[in-house]
């Protein structure tokens, strides 16, 4: 099959589904989409039920249309990671064998004066935050 033209969407945070390894990540039942409609009672995405959405996963609110002439498909990260640029980087092939480095308490003091310093500038936070 070829195509002249592909537009790709990614829905970026829009969870739909654990990966086996949630759980180590503390993610274990981990569903953004489904919960989602789960609180607002249903959803209502016709465009995106178009495209497929719908047949993905089973979303309260959402048709499994058929015949949209679009492709569609969940993500599975390829890279030992919870964090999104592994798994947006994945998208063009790029793959790491280990997690990136973490820093839930925010960075190392002497990371930060060194960022600080070549800044000019004082950093605001260093807390670990959703990126959302």
């Amino acid at each position: 099959m070829s195509f002249q033209r592909v537009t790709l969407i990614v829905l970026d945070s829009v969870g739909i589904g654990a990966m086996p390894d949630a759980a180590d990540y503390g993610d274990a039942g981990a569903h953004t989409l489904k919960h989602t409609a789960e609180a607002m009672g249903g959803l209502s995405l016709p465009g995106l039920e178009r495209l497929g959405l719908g047949r993905v996963d089973v979303i309260a609110g959402l048709k499994a249309v058929s015949g949209s002439g679009a492709f569609f498909g969940k993500m599975a990260e390829a890279s030992p990671a919870i964090s999104q640029w592994p798994v947006v980087v994945s998208l063009a092939g790029v793959v790491s064998e280990r997690p990136p480095k973490l820093y839930p308490k925010g960075f190392p003091p002497e990371l930060l004066a060194a960022f600080e310093a070549a800044i000019g500038r004082p950093t605001l936070g260093n807390v670990a935050a959703s990126g959302t």
